[in-house]
């Protein structure tokens, strides 16, 4: 299939890609594990501060799930203890093209949450009454309203919650010109180039320990995405964190029905630059079971529970292919990052299935937009559906970035920037309350937000 707008370049065409005779820095301020839209904004914000950054990836920028995912930019419908972090982010979003001197693709074209019956109009109205403390111009739509913002006939919905200031933006041009802009602005960034632990002295971090040498340094962050929780139990630290697979495809170009994004249970679509949409499933990913299924079943349950619907649990060879996953190595030999450069989950050819059956019911002027490509992508979450972003109190210099769920695209400008205040000492602590690691360990009762 065509690869258009989603794919990123493989390390052959990878400008950021290690090379023959390079030779990386012998120290640095601060070194961050993975290019995920997380780690380059980190990397972009640390580096306009005047910090020595290096990004070491495993793979290449973005390529798992931060190019992957919706491309969906929306304040709406999030956990209201995120909303604050969302908001900031909309107002760094609104700015990146003009500051990176690059069309990401970024535009405001709103956002809407249809409901198909009661239930889901009480849901909906139940979150904007909680979120009118935040400054959103969220706003229930009657039937009629709809149908003005929505180019498409209405056959079962009766309302909507709609937020015309959300946005969207091309994943795959996102975090490689953020990257680009970190690199512009000193940040050193190498690709291919897996970090394979680090170096601890006196309880301390001292190095980080790459395939191709170290790098002194005495601060960390590990934005590694569904490989955090791997790294960080080689270290002895314990990240609780699953996996699931997201089915996605993108239609050819089509009929303008929206500018935006909208979303049912069936069904979720967002128009694109190359004027095609972004469909996926709206309410279905796939958790192929785990060792790591059963030693965090505790602490995932409220979200699986409350989500029974959405989460289908799969058994098969990916639980002894995890189960013979060492969990210490040798930093002098391969590592499992070296091993498996990029996930690349296949699509699933039921729920793409049931996309297009879907698509065509609820948005009759796309049925004859064919899916040009599909593809799937690895989604880690944490236990509440909200992210960590922590210093690691066990391991001094050392902290997190993980946990987004499928909703780190929208939120990973302020989150980078947020993680950058957090490396160099200047986040309030109040900032972080919600996204400490500790949470899911000190008995602080857990409270999923949204899947979606």
């Amino acid at each position: 299939m065509n690869a258009g707008e989603r794919q990123i370049p493989l390390a052959a065409g990878d400008s950021f890609a290690f090379g023959a005779g390079q030779v990386l820095p012998a120290s640095c301020d601060l070194a961050i594990i993975g290019g995920g839209i997380i780690g380059v904004a980190t990397a972009y914000f640390l580096a306009r501060r005047g910090m020595r950054v290096v990004l070491c990836e495993k793979g290449r920028i973005a390529g798992e799930q931060s190019g992957r995912n919706w491309g969906w930019v929306r304040q709406q419908g999030r956990d209201l203890r995120e909303l604050p972090l969302m908001i900031r982010s909309m107002g760094l979003w609104r700015g990146l093209s003009a500051e990176l001197g690059e069309d990401i693709g970024f535009t405001q074209g709103g956002c809407l949450y249809l409901a198909e019956n009661e239930t889901e109009l009480s849901y909906y109205e139940n979150w904007l009454r909680g979120a009118r403390s935040q400054p959103l111009d969220s706003r229930m739509l009657s039937t009629a309203e709809l149908s003005q913002a929505l180019c498409s006939p209405l056959p079962r919905w009766i309302g909507a919650l709609y937020t015309a200031s959300d946005g969207r933006a091309e994943p795959s041009r996102a975090a490689p010109a953020l990257a680009r802009g970190a690199q512009r602005a000193g940040a050193q960034i190498y690709t291919a180039c897996a970090v394979r632990g680090l170096d601890i002295a006196a309880g301390r971090v001292r190095a980080v320990v790459t395939e191709h040498g170290s790098i002194a340094t005495d601060t960390v962050l590990c934005a590694a995405g569904a490989w955090t929780s791997l790294f960080c139990g080689s270290l002895g630290i314990d990240v609780p964190q699953l996996r699931a697979r997201g089915t996605v495809a993108r239609t050819a170009p089509a009929q303008k029905i929206l500018n935006g994004a909208a979303y049912c249970s069936s069904v979720a679509i967002r128009r694109r630059a190359d004027e095609g949409y972004t469909v996926a499933h709206g309410s279905r990913f796939d958790h192929s079971l785990a060792p790591a299924s059963f030693r965090y079943a505790l602490k995932f349950w409220p979200a699986l529970k409350q989500e029974q619907g959405a989460i289908r649990l799969c058994a098969g060879w990916d639980f002894f292919t995890a189960l013979a996953q060492p969990r210490r190595w040798d930093l002098a030999s391969p590592s499992p990052f070296e091993r498996e450069r990029v996930l690349d989950p296949a699509p699933d050819e039921g729920t793409l299935a049931e996309m297009r059956t879907a698509l065509t019911a609820a948005f009759p002027q796309l049925a004859a937009a064919p899916f040009v490509e599909s593809w799937g992508g690895t989604i880690e979450s944490s236990p509440d559906v909200l992210p960590i972003l922590s210093a690691v109190d066990a391991l001094p210099g050392f902290h997190v970035a993980t946990g987004f769920s499928g909703h780190g695209f929208g939120i990973g400008p302020a989150a980078g920037e947020l993680c950058a205040d957090l490396l160099t000492g200047q986040a309030p602590a109040d900032s972080l309350q919600h996204f400490r690691l500790a949470r899911f360990f000190d008995g602080t009762p857990i409270r999923p937000g949204p899947t979606i």
